[in-house]
């Protein structure tokens, strides 16, 4: 694995306190060791974050770290849309991960935009100023009727101008696999880069992939509630699964990861170190 040809990014959430942002930074410079392309900040579903994101970017960007937010249309014009994308172009950010997004809860939306709207608008009006990344679902988006319709909605992400994507995490490497080869017979030929997802907190990571649809293998959910007092063994143990996994990603060619750190350098390091990244 060679970090010139190897494509390492880590993504945060922006953080809600000084706090929390303090551990932010902190979890960059830890991070920053292994010389990624960039952080990316993720974007407030129901609007609760949107400010929070353009703050964190900015301060990212302003200790000199490579940052991509992420955006979604949501149900605001096009106008303000392209206003936002403007004030980031200032900053000097030269890329974005495009995402449908969610509807606020309890409301419903006036007008849909999906992501192939926002990697359409971001192409007509700036060309190619960005760099644009779109999500991919190796165990299928939940919405998704089936999984070669969802195979055909990222293609048309990628024939808009999509440069690569970052999947869904996912703990079966053959998803991967076979989800890849389906891909390129498809006619997708960007890199599909692998999201991971490493395990620390046995509740919250069942929680997440409920909602979006990642399976967790029954013996690794089986052994995580094993340790879920012990906070030491399972971070051993998650380490130990995820290091595995990325091995046999490397092993296979994977163009490179996106690691979902949750704000938190340790077991990222962690894996990566036993990886001799």
């Amino acid at each position: 694995m060679s970090a010139e040809s190897f494509h390492l990014s880590f993504e945060f959430f922006p953080p809600s306190t000084s706090r929390g942002l303090a551990n932010l930074t902190e979890a960059a410079h830890r991070l920053n060791q292994f010389s990624p392309e960039f952080f990316s900040v993720t974007y407030g579903a129901g609007g609760s974050t949107k400010t929070r994101t353009s703050e964190t970017v900015e301060e990212l960007i302003s200790r000199g770290f490579v940052t991509v937010p992420h955006l979604s249309w949501g149900d605001t014009t096009r106008d303000l849309v392209v206003e936002q994308i403007k004030k980031y172009q200032k900053s000097d950010v030269s890329g974005f991960v495009l995402l449908r997004g969610d509807t606020p809860s309890g409301t419903v939306a006036q007008t849909v935009h999906h992501a192939v709207d926002l990697v359409n608008l971001v192409r007509s009006e700036f060309g190619n100023a960005f760099k644009i990344f779109v999500a991919a679902y190796p165990e299928m988006h939940p919405d998704a009727p089936n999984p070669s319709r969802d195979i055909e909605f990222l293609r048309e992400k990628v024939d808009a101008g999509a440069d690569a994507c970052f999947t869904q995490y996912f703990y079966n490497s053959d998803a991967y696999f076979y989800f890849v080869e389906a891909c390129r017979g498809n006619g997708i030929d960007v890199p599909i880069i692998p999201g991971i997802m490493p395990i620390t907190n046995c509740e919250r990571l069942v929680r997440f992939s409920r909602n979006c649809g990642a399976e967790i293998p029954r013996w690794i959910e089986s052994k995580m509630f094993e340790y879920k007092d012990d906070q030491a063994s399972l971070e051993d143990f998650g380490c130990d699964v995820v290091q595995s996994l990325c091995q046999r990603l490397v092993d296979n060619d994977c163009p490179g990861f996106h690691f979902y750190t949750l704000n938190r350098a340790r077991a990222t390091t962690r894996i990566l170190r036993s990886l001799d990244y």
